[in-house]
């Protein structure tokens, strides 16, 4: 009993290293992004086309059961990918992944009229603590920089991107809802959505005049390592870790991606986007937890 416990000990190690390693691939997306003198649309397609390969060959669930569920959940990631990207090269990587990181917000705007899902007293202070987060994200846009460019702009985006992703969210538990011999799996929108990113992007990125070698190195690290390794990291870590166990290790992501901004760049968030942001990771992760103690205390037996 004693091997059989250290086995499943060592197993939840794995996995939590698993989600860990995926938190921080996705948070060097930014540092990385703007490391590359590429236009952002070209950043956008190649990257997409490297990661949609990428993830194809590494998951082989990518590449099963694709439906319409599927492309319309693959359309509303390809947006994100492609606000991502645009974001990061107009303003600065703190801001856009604070702004990404309201996504909840939108889910719970949108979930009563799309997933019929009634919004509650909590769910309301929810919103609105995030709300002021949003806004002093929004507002404390930094002066013009080398790095950060057109920050309103970049903040816009960034702000639809969040919305993007909160689609891509609604769609998946959608789709889950759906029989499970035609569902579409989260790895496939993920391929799917690279793929019309890839479609969508390329016309505008085409030609390609002026590149230097360490650009396409940085395009292939961003595609294989960022999404496509990340990904098959995330999918293999949460076969055994529970889903607010990750959900809080994956808020490493948000923390680390403006260190290596200002690591690597020396780019410096204003003081509100920084306390705006923390206010959005705050809460996000106290609403998690209590939701998980929420349904712990509803799916116990009546006495207990």
């Amino acid at each position: 009993m004693a091997e059989q416990g250290t086995g499943v000990d060592g197993s939840l190690t794995i996995s939590r290293l698993q989600i860990l390693a995926t938190a921080i691939l996705f948070s060097t997306g930014g540092a990385v992004i703007k490391a590359i003198d590429l236009s952002s649309w070209q950043v956008a397609a190649f990257r997409s086309g490297v990661a949609a390969l990428a993830i194809l060959l590494m998951l082989p669930s990518a590449r099963r059961r694709w439906d319409l569920g599927t492309l319309a959940v693959g359309i509303a990631y390809a947006g994100a990918l492609i606000c991502y990207v645009l974001a990061n090269k107009l303003t600065t990587a703190a801001s856009t992944i604070f702004l990404y990181s309201t996504s909840p917000l939108y889910v719970l705007l949108l979930g009563p009229w799309l997933l019929k899902e009634p919004l509650r007293r909590r769910d309301l202070v929810f919103m609105v603590v995030v709300g002021v987060g949003f806004l002093m994200v929004m507002l404390g846009a930094e002066p013009a920089g080398v790095t950060a460019p057109k920050p309103f702009e970049g903040n816009l985006l960034a702000a639809l991107g969040g919305f993007f992703f909160a689609l891509v969210v609604i769609g998946l538990r959608w789709t889950s809802g759906r029989d499970a011999g035609h569902r579409a799996g989260p790895t496939a929108a993920v391929a799917a959505g690279n793929l019309i990113a890839l479609a969508i992007c390329l016309p505008l990125a085409l030609p390609v005049i002026e590149s230097r070698p360490v650009d396409w190195v940085l395009i292939g690290y961003l595609g294989v390592f960022q999404i496509g390794l990340a990904y098959a990291l995330l999918a293999s870590g949460l076969k055994r870790i529970p889903a607010l166990e990750a959900s809080l290790l994956i808020l490493i992501e948000p923390v680390l991606n403006p260190v290596w901004a200002w690591w690597l760049h020396g780019e410096r968030p204003s003081r509100l986007s920084l306390v705006g942001g923390v206010l959005i990771l705050a809460t996000i992760a106290a609403r998690a937890v209590l939701e998980a103690r929420y349904r712990t205390q509803t799916s116990r037996p009546v006495g207990q």
